[in-house]
């Protein structure tokens, strides 16, 4: 828990606004003197007050943080002091609906400035919402006087990361949505019509073909076993959430897994290598020597194998191994990118390739999605058809074999 979040607490009070109406609410502030001053600032003359303990940690959407981002560095390069700036985007967030969190942050920043710590020091106290990148490229803007250009440079990298997950969501939960769509209406065929057409089969005296007996098999089977299924997969499913966020080990095999699935895992490692390469070339670009930099990427890409090669790359650079072959012994990397890093690393010139190659990763990330989205619309149509046709034909078979008799 951070230092901010010990020092809010929760008041509830009482009182009267401009027109004498009765009010009554809950703020979060530090103490009671700030409680009292947020409710002058609305017009509100409080004759109660009661405390009722700590407050919970603010909490703020990505999306949110990098607006945040954003319109800071607007009003820093347009001459606003720091402390003025944030207490102004503490009052325009405070009047947003959606971002409700944002406010005691913004807020909690703005009284560490005026307290005399430093920006970064003060992100420090926020790492759910600000992380070790964040804070480390923010310290160098401060040392540099390049704070405005360090937060719009964060700004754009945010941006793109957040357009980069949504393409790769979209491009993985369409196909995904379709096939349970299919498997959805196959077991409702199964469990509901399949058993109408099976009486009527009673009634014929007569053999089934192949296919309507594997079909009234696999009937008789969802019937029976399609609840305890379900159950069990919802079990497995909350069971993996619950072990994933307990064990660090479980996590490495499962980023690992990913990372070797069919069509996904080259998107997702591309991806990764991408962002990681993006934020070291960032961090280098900002003046953060080599061995300093890898202490700001522990948790650059998402993905927890990265994020332990990361660790082991660290480890290997403070034993005097350069850059590439460190990258390459750690297994994580296509050659695409250690080959351009080590030829980098003896011009002298590691950040601008760095961020040269991030830029050609997004680009085969892009292609690569694009390339997905077209391989799977027609594959789903495919399967879907396969799916709901194979039973439509297998259950009008010995409809037709009657007639041809008949």
């Amino acid at each position: 828990m951070t230092d901010t979040a010990i020092r809010e607490q929760r008041f509830e009070w009482r009182a009267f606004d401009a027109q004498g109406v009765r009010r009554r609410g809950t703020v979060i502030a530090p103490d009671l003197s700030t409680a009292r001053a947020t409710l002058k600032q609305d017009a509100l003359y409080a004759v109660e007050w009661s405390a009722r303990g700590p407050a919970p940690q603010p909490a703020a959407r990505a999306a949110d943080i990098t607006q945040f981002t954003r319109q800071l560095s607007s009003l820093l390069r347009a001459g606003l002091p720091l402390a003025s700036s944030l207490e102004l985007l503490a009052q325009a967030s405070k009047d947003s609906t959606r971002a409700k969190g944002m406010p005691r942050i913004v807020n909690a920043l703005a009284r560490d400035i005026t307290a005399g710590l430093g920006f970064s020091s003060a992100l420090a106290r926020h790492p759910a919402q600000f992380n070790a990148l964040y804070c480390q490229l923010v310290e160098v803007g401060e040392a540099s006087g390049a704070l405005p250009a360090v937060l719009a440079r964060l700004a754009d990298d945010r941006e793109r990361a957040a357009a980069q997950r949504a393409k790769v969501r979209a491009a993985l939960t369409y196909p995904v949505a379709i096939l349970l769509l299919a498997l959805a209406i196959t077991t409702a065929l199964l469990v509901w019509v399949v058993p109408t057409f099976k009486q009527i089969f009673d009634g014929f005296g007569a053999k089934l073909p192949a296919p309507t007996q594997l079909v009234l098999a696999m009937s008789a089977a969802a019937g029976r076993w399609s609840v305890p299924f379900a159950s069990i997969a919802c079990a497995i499913v909350f069971t993996m959430r619950h072990v994933l966020r307990r064990s660090e080990a479980a996590r490495l095999r499962f980023a690992r897994t990913t990372l070797r699935l069919p069509f996904a895992g080259p998107l997702l490692a591309t991806l990764c290598a991408a962002r990681w390469s993006r934020a070291l070339g960032t961090l280098l670009s900002a003046g953060t020597p080599l061995a300093d930099a890898f202490d700001s990427l522990t948790h650059a890409t998402g993905n927890a194998w990265f994020d332990r090669a990361t660790v082991a790359i660290s480890a290997e650079l403070r034993r005097g191994v350069r850059l590439a072959p460190a990258m390459r012994e750690a297994r994580c990397f296509p050659e695409a990118i250690v080959q351009p890093v080590a030829v980098a690393e003896e011009s002298g010139t590691l950040d601008t390739m760095l961020l040269d190659v991030a830029s050609l990763s997004d680009r085969q990330v892009d292609e690569k999605i694009s390339g997905l989205a077209s391989l799977c619309e027609p594959l789903v149509i495919v399967v879907l058809g396969g799916l709901v046709g194979g039973l439509v034909v297998a259950m009008y078979l010995p409809i037709i074999q009657l007639g041809n008799v008949v």
